[in-house]
C-alpha cells in the first residue's frame, strides 16, 4: 500500500500540502482532485520519485513497478508498433539479455534468456501493442508509420498506449483524456475498469472519474483528504461537509459572540469579574472552527446575439473533404470524406456532433465555420450569421509573443476591418474590464500568451468569442485544457446563449448538458441519431471490437495494401515471373508461420536449457525472414495492382 504520514510538501517557498496523512491500498482506483496549483502534479512527483517530502513519511512498495505517461514529444523514426511494444519494460529488459548472452558461450544464460523471453510475451508483443494503438484511435494502415509522421497529438496518444504497454502495479495518468476523440475515451475506460493494479488519475472530465475511480483523493488548503467513491459521491459528500461546517461555524460563531458580549459587559465589574475571567478561559480554549472559504467559481455569459437568422445556414447536396496539397502533380482529385449533405441548422438547435475518430467531424465543422471550401454542393447561410468558431487548435493560433490584452486590440482592428462591429465596446479600458471577467486581471492583461497555462489560453480564446456576440457557435472539443470549474462555466454559459450550438466534444457530462440531438457522422454521411450517448457508447464499443478483429485477421493472413496503387501497371509488372514469384513468397510465409507456432509449442512444454537457447535462435530467424518476406510481399502485390 501507498501511505502518508504528516507529510509536508514544498515546490520551492509555497507549502502544498502540510501534515497530510493518507492510505492507499493495493489494486484501488483513486481520482485525485483539487483546484489549480493545489499541488496535485506535485503529489505525482512525490509518487514517482522526482519529488521528495519536507517532512513526514512516505512509503511506497520498493518492488512495485510504475507506468506512466511521458509528458515529452516522442521524435523516433520507429514505427508506431515498434514504439508502443518498447514501453513493456520487462519484455525490453528480456530482449536486451538475449542479446548479451548471445554474445557469450554461456549455453545457460541463453536458455534462460530465451525462456525469460518467452514468458514475457515476445510471440504477441506486437498484437498487443497493436489492440492498444487501434484502441486509442489510429488506423490499421497507420500501425507501421513512422511516429514522426503523427501529429503532436496522435504522438501523445502513442505516449498513452506505451504506458499502458507497460507491466505496472502503480499506473499514474495526468490528464489522459485531454488528446483523445469520444471513441477512444470509451475505449480507455473499458481498458482502465480490466486494469489489476492501483492506479491513480488526475482528470477533469467528471464522467470518466465516475467510470474508473473508486476513491477520491481532495487536495484542499493543504491538507489531502480521502473519500470512498468516485467523483460523484466526492461532491454529494463534500457538500454535506461543506454544509455541516458552515452551520457548526455559524453556531459557535454564535455563542463567542455571547461570550464576548457578556466579558465586556461585566469585566470591569467586581461582582462579576470571576465570571469574566472563566469566560476569557472558555473562549482561550475554545478550538476554532474555520470559516467555509469556498473555491472561487468562475462563471460568463454570452452576450444576446444582434440578430437570429432562421435557418441560420442551410446546406444543399454538400460534399466535405480536402483540396489536395499544392505541389500534388496536376489533376489531383479532393479527398472527400463526407458526401451530399442536405440538411439545415435553424436558430436555437443545440446539436451534438457523433462519430468515431476518422469519420469527418472536424471536417464538417471547419467547412461550416469557413476554414475549409465545401467540396461539393452549396452552402447557404443566413442574413447576418456571425460564426463564433473554438478549434481543436485554437489554441495553436494564438501569438505566444503577444499578451492578453494586444490580442483583444487586434480582434477589434479585424472586426472593424470587416463591418462587423455590433455595439461592442472598443476602449482598452473597456477592453481591460472585459478580460478581467475573464479572471485576466491586473498584470495579466500584459503577460505574454506564450508563458501561460493551456486552461488560461482556453479561456482567452473563449473571452475573444464571446466578445464578438456570435449567433452561432461551433465548438470543436472546447473543453480539452479547461478545468472542472471553467468546464461548468462553459457548460452554463451555452445552455443560457440564445443562439445555435453546434458541438464537438469527448466531454460527455457536457453534451449531456448542452444538446438536445445528435448528428452522426459516418461511412461517408451526416444522419441524425436517435439513441441518447449511451446508445453511442454501446456502438463506439461494438465498433472498436470490430476493429480489433479485424486487426488480428490481417495479422494472420496477409492483405492487400490499404492504399490504391495510382503508379500506371506497365507489362513488365504483370509478367507470370513476377506472381510466381508472389505465389512463392506467400507459400515460405506460410511455411515460416507454422514453423515459429511449432517453436513457440515446444518452449511451452519447458525443455532442456540446452534445447531453449536453440529453440530462441530458430524463433529470431524465423521472425527476421518473415518480416523481409511481407515487405518483399507488399512490393510484389504493389506490382500487381493487386
Amino acid at each position: 500500500m501507498i501511505t502518508l504520514k504528516n507529510v509536508t510538501l514544498r515546490r520551492g517557498a509555497k507549502v502544498l500540502l502540510e501534515g497530510a496523512t493518507v492510505t492507499l491500498n493495493p489494486g484501488e482506483k483513486v481520482g485525485l482532485v483539487g483546484r489549480n496549483g493545489a499541488g496535485k502534479s506535485s503529489l505525482f512527483a512525490l509518487f514517482n520519485g522526482n519529488l521528495h517530502e519536507d517532512a513526514g513519511e512516505y512509503f511506497i512498495p520498493q518492488q512495485w513497478r510504475m507506468g506512466q505517461v511521458a509528458q515529452d514529444m516522442p521524435e523516433t523514426d520507429q514505427s508506431a508498433t515498434e514504439f508502443v511494444v518498447e514501453g513493456d519494460t520487462v519484455l525490453l529488459a528480456a530482449r536486451l539479455e538475449v542479446a548479451a548472452a548471445e554474445a557469450t558461450d554461456d549455453y545457460d544464460r541463453m536458455a534462460h534468456a530465451y525462456s525469460d523471453l518467452h514468458d514475457a510475451g515476445e510471440h504477441d508483443a506486437a498484437s498487443r501493442a497493436q489492440a492498444l494503438i487501434l484502441g486509442l484511435g489510429f488506423k490499421v494502415s497507420e500501425l507501421e508509420n513512422p511516429v514522426n509522421s503523427f501529429s503532436g497529438g496522435w504522438r501523445m496518444r502513442l505516449q498513452l498506449a506505451r504506458a499502458l504497454m507497460c507491466p505496472s502495479d502503480l499506473l499514474l495518468l495526468d490528464e489522459p483524456t485531454n488528446h483523445l476523440d469520444l471513441d477512444a475515451l470509451v475505449w480507455l475506460e473499458a481498458w482502465l475498469k480490466k486494469y489489476e493494479g492501483t492506479m491513480i488519475v488526475i482528470s477533469h472530465d467528471r464522467e470518466f472519474l465516475d467510470a474508473v475511480t473508486d476513491v477520491t483523493l481532495h487536495i484542499d488548503a493543504g491538507k489531502l483528504i480521502r473519500y470512498g467513491g468516485n467523483y460523484s459521491k466526492f461532491e454529494d459528500m463534500r457538500a454535506e461537509q461543506m454544509e455541516l461546517q458552515q452551520n457548526a461555524y455559524s453556531k459557535q460563531q454564535d455563542k463567542i459572540a455571547h461570550l464576548q458580549k457578556f466579558i465586556a459587559r461585566f469585566k470591569a465589574k467586581a461582582s462579576k469579574a470571576k465570571q469574566a475571567q472563566s469566560r476569557v478561559k472558555a473562549l482561550d480554549r475554545m478550538e476554532k472552527i474555520a470559516p467555509l472559504l469556498s473555491e472561487a467559481d468562475f462563471t460568463f455569459e454570452f452576450k444576446e446575439p444582434a440578430n437570429l437568422p432562421n435557418p441560420m445556414l442551410s446546406m444543399s447536396g454538400v460534399s466535405f473533404g480536402y483540396a489536395p496539397p499544392e505541389d500534388a502533380p496536376e489533376g489531383t482529385p479532393h479527398t472527400v470524406i463526407v458526401r451530399n449533405v442536405s440538411k439545415s441548422v435553424l436558430a436555437g438547435q443545440r446539436i451534438g456532433i457523433l462519430g468515431a475518430n476518422g469519420q469527418g467531424k472536424s471536417t464538417v465543422v471547419k467547412t461550416i465555420a469557413r476554414d475549409l471550401q465545401a467540396i461539393g454542393g452549396e452552402i447557404t447561410e443566413g442574413k447576418g450569421l456571425n460564426i463564433g468558431y473554438f478549434a481543436q487548435q485554437e489554441l495553436d493560433v494564438l501569438r505566444p509573443a503577444d499578451t492578453p490584452l494586444e490580442h483583444m486590440i487586434r480582434l477589434v482592428r479585424e472586426m472593424t476591418a470587416a463591418g462587423k462591429i455590433a455595439g461592442q465596446q472598443t476602449r482598452e479600458q473597456d477592453l481591460r474590464s472585459f478580460l478581467g471577467t475573464f479572471n485576466f486581471s491586473g498584470d495579466m492583461v500584459k503577460q505574454a500568451v506564450g508563458s501561460m497555462s493551456g486552461g488560461e489560453k482556453a479561456r482567452l480564446v473563449l473571452c475573444m468569442i464571446v466578445w464578438q456576440r456570435p449567433n452561432l457557435l461551433l465548438m470543436d472539443e472546447p473543453t480539452n485544457h479547461l478545468d472542472l470549474a471553467t468546464r461548468e462555466a462553459l457548460s452554463m454559459a451555452l445552455n443560457e446563449f440564445e443562439g445555435t450550438v453546434m458541438l464537438v466534444s469527448h466531454d460527455r457530462a457536457l453534451l449531456r448538458a448542452v444538446c438536445d440531438e445528435f448528428w452522426m457522422v459516418s461511412r461517408g454521411g451526416v444522419e441524425p441519431f436517435d439513441g441518447d450517448l449511451d446508445d453511442y457508447q454501446r456502438y463506439l464499443l461494438d465498433e472498436a471490437r470490430r476493429q480489433r478483429e479485424e486487426a488480428k485477421m490481417a495479422a494472420k493472413t496477409p492483405a492487400k495494401p490499404v492504399e490504391p496503387v495510382t503508379k500506371p501497371k506497365s507489362k513488365g509488372d504483370t509478367s507470370p515471373k513476377t506472381r510466381k514469384e508472389l505465389q512463392e513468397v506467400e507459400a515460405r510465409m506460410e511455411t515460416l508461420n507454422g514453423e515459429g507456432a511449432a517453436l513457440e509449442g515446444r518452449l511451452s512444454t519447458n525443455p532442456h536449457p540446452s534445447e531453449i537457447a536453440e529453440i530462441g535462435r530458430s524463433l529470431t530467424a524465423v521472425n527476421e525472414e518473415l518480416r523481409q518476406l511481407e515487405d518483399r510481399w507488399l512490393a510484389l502485390t504493389t506490382l500487381l495492382g493487386d
